[in-house]
């Protein structure tokens, strides 16, 4: 192959993390704080064993944001290597990002499981839907490192937390699905690069770098999705939103503003 290919998939490679990585940097700090706000604003979140998971689940993808993809962007796409500019986050990093990978993908394991209790008929396993528990398997976590949905309706449990559980198993299923489809093309590549091993091909070696950072990208949709997919999938979701934003936190500010006005003129 000549070297102009090469030269043009790597160039291609630098672009997509730099459009797809910024992109992704911008949802993701917009969308990871609403998510957070959304769930922290509502009792029947907080007091919630799945919500519990997917609010620490928020607050390590925000992280991975800022530690893991903004380095990757600045280091992959315009060639700015952070890791050499201070030593101790050069070493942080490398540890963050398997802390952050392994919690967050933990988070939405728990939150899987929890609401595969939360919605199973056998009422022996509803006392694992907890939230002292959930904040116990968090703790481990952190030092280890739709059938039931259709049951819901039958059982004998207040009409708020019968639509919880419903909103919140759409929301996981969901988010579950979305984890197969962005990080499988991850462990393809993975899986190839192992099989081939260390090649001297230079064609070879610039097509592997394009993948990795194309897969790269996509693999980084995990940490900024969550709260995209929650909205498309839940309407409840949404209306929740729309009254933490606007009746909750933007009436408290108004109200705020008058009284500090009303202070000003006294």
């Amino acid at each position: 192959m000549s070297s102009s290919t090469i030269a043009t998939l790597s160039i291609a490679g630098q672009q997509i993390v730099i459009c797809g990585g910024i992109f992704l940097f911008i949802t993701g700090v917009v969308g990871g704080p609403l998510m957070l706000i959304t769930l922290l604003s509502l009792r029947t979140f907080r007091e919630n064993s799945c919500a519990f998971y997917l609010i620490i689940m928020s607050i390590v993808n925000i992280l991975n944001l800022f530690i893991a993809l903004l380095t990757f962007i600045m280091t992959t796409g315009f060639g700015i290597n952070w890791l050499n500019m201070s030593r101790s986050f050069c070493k942080f990093r490398p540890f963050y990002l398997q802390f952050g990978n392994i919690m967050s993908f933990t988070c939405i394991c728990l939150a899987t499981i929890d609401q595969f209790f939360a919605t199973c008929s056998n009422h022996r396993w509803h006392q694992w839907n907890r939230i002292s528990i959930a904040k116990r398997l968090i703790l481990g976590a952190i030092l280890f490192s739709y059938r039931n949905l259709q049951h819901i309706s039958h059982r004998t449990i207040p009409l708020v937390r019968r639509e919880l559980d419903k909103q919140l198993t759409t929301m996981i299923l969901a988010e579950a699905l979305s984890e197969v489809i962005f990080v499988t093309p991850t462990c393809i590549l993975n899986l190839v690069n192992y099989l081939i091993g260390n090649s001297s091909d230079p064609f070879t070696v610039a097509l592997i770098s394009f993948f990795r950072n194309l897969t790269g990208i996509f693999y980084y949709i995990h940490f900024v999705s969550p709260f995209y997919i929650y909205f498309c999938a839940s309407k409840r979701f949404r209306q929740q939103l729309i009254y933490v934003l606007f009746k909750v936190h933007y009436n408290r500010w108004r109200h705020q503003r008058v009284v500090d006005v009303a202070n000003i003129d006294i």
